[in-house]
């Protein structure tokens, strides 16, 4: 069992076994240049869909 980050996860699951550092750095170069694309799930008040649901949501 590792503990990994979700970029490392992604590119293991690619590759089969944990990558080397060359490896890792190599995707995550790709990674990184698609930031914006790849880590959109984590702007949830910027997706529409997301945005409008929870308008209706009450606390």
């Amino acid at each position: 069992m590792f503990l990994a980050s979700p970029e490392l996860a992604a590119i293991a699951s690619k590759l089969g076994p944990i990558p080397t550092v060359a490896e890792y750095h190599a995707d995550v170069g790709v990674i990184n240049k698609e930031a914006g694309k790849v880590y959109r799930y984590m702007n949830f008040d910027q997706i529409a869909e997301y945005a409008e649901a929870a308008k209706e949501v009450t606390a």
